[in-house]
């Protein structure tokens, strides 16, 4: 099937950053393998290599320009860019989707619903440039899915919240509302609530699914890599394997969005670095004491600001020792390239 640039995302956003007297092609990426990536045009499908930009620095979702050789020579601004900090001990940035328009988090109305986790979802999402639509799953395996709604409610009274059985037809249709062609969309979350089940139901696909232990409600990892897809309706989807720990990188504005209330009390304190514990004149303080604002909430915001300050900074730590390696690598073969010719 082909695509018209309009049918792929395309908009004026990237196209005031196209010179098409260039001799170079628009594609959107849509799988990622290493140094080569699968991709699609106006012309199709086409495997592009990336001799100037390594894997780590392009996205699932991102447009990027390719000469007659199929090599990517440059990637265009972003709309959006979800992105944290790699999991293990290495200080990199993980860059997880670009470009996408309408972010689903997708939890379980069971052990695998969590606040904080969906703090922190929302928090990537503000920051991002997304729009945020909590999707829970599960509905017909719970006794009572509106407590998970009811919940979830208190997190943001506009946040759009959509409960659903995602083996239901009704369950895709519903998600697919949310996102218009040529609109894309990404669904995050833990393995196992039903993110590919609900992307087979969108895409007419037949990915495999796993189960969940009965136990706590964990899922499988089935999922392995991020892939970009056509939506039966127009639209794109990104699917993207389970999720559990996502460590903020970057976030500080989306943070505050999320917790606008203790941002806005924050600004009424007497001190400016007040640690809302026992400063005098704490607007925070005062809150809770007046049964204002939940205690557990303000440790949660504090957790999650303190986190996202650590990677951020441990980052662009190993950010500028790379820069100061490579300079000093750089410097070194100069100086041998003099050397030897003298």
């Amino acid at each position: 099937m082909t695509y018209t640039l309009t049918d792929l995302g395309w908009s004026s956003f990237f196209g005031a950053q196209y010179d098409d007297t260039a001799d170079l092609t628009p594609y959107r990426i849509t799988d990622i393998h290493r140094s080569r990536m699968d991709a699609l045009g106006e012309a199709g499908e086409a495997m592009l290599t990336s001799p100037k930009i390594i894997a780590g620095e392009l996205a699932v979702g991102d447009w990027v320009l390719a000469d007659a050789e199929m090599r990517i020579q440059h990637c265009l601004d972003r709309k959006s860019l979800l992105q944290r900090r790699a999991a293990g001990t290495d200080a990199h940035t993980q860059l997880i989707a670009a470009n996408v328009d309408t972010l689903f988090i997708v939890t379980s109305c069971n052990d695998d619903f969590n606040i904080a986790r969906i703090e922190r979802f929302l928090a990537l999402a503000h920051e991002a440039g997304c729009y945020p639509v909590l999707v829970l799953t599960k509905s017909d395996l719970s006794d009572d899915p509106r407590q998970y709604e009811v919940e979830a409610q208190t997190l943001d009274p506009m946040l759009t919240i959509l409960t659903v059985n995602a083996r239901d037809p009704s369950g895709a249709a519903a998600v697919a509302a949310w996102c218009k062609a040529p609109q894309t969309a990404a669904f995050i979350g833990s393995s196992g609530v039903g993110k590919t089940t609900l992307t087979n139901g969108l895409t007419g696909g037949d990915a495999d699914t796993g189960g969940i232990r009965e136990d706590d409600a964990k899922g499988r990892h089935i999922t392995t890599s991020r892939s970009m897809r056509p939506m039966r309706q127009g639209g794109w989807i990104i699917d993207m394997p389970g999720m559990r720990a996502l460590r903020l990188l970057d976030t500080r504005e989306g943070i505050d969005t999320v917790f606008d209330d203790l941002a806005e009390l924050e600004t009424q304190c007497r001190f400016s670095d007040c640690a809302h514990d026992t400063e005098p004149g704490c607007a925070v303080r005062a809150a809770i004491e007046a049964g204002e604002l939940d205690i557990d909430r303000l440790e949660r915001w504090r957790k999650l600001r303190s986190g996202e300050a650590k990677n951020t900074e441990t980052v662009a730590e190993s950010r500028a020792r790379e820069r100061k390696f490579s300079k000093m690598v750089k410097g070194a073969t100069r100086g041998a390239g003099k050397r030897k010719g003298r």
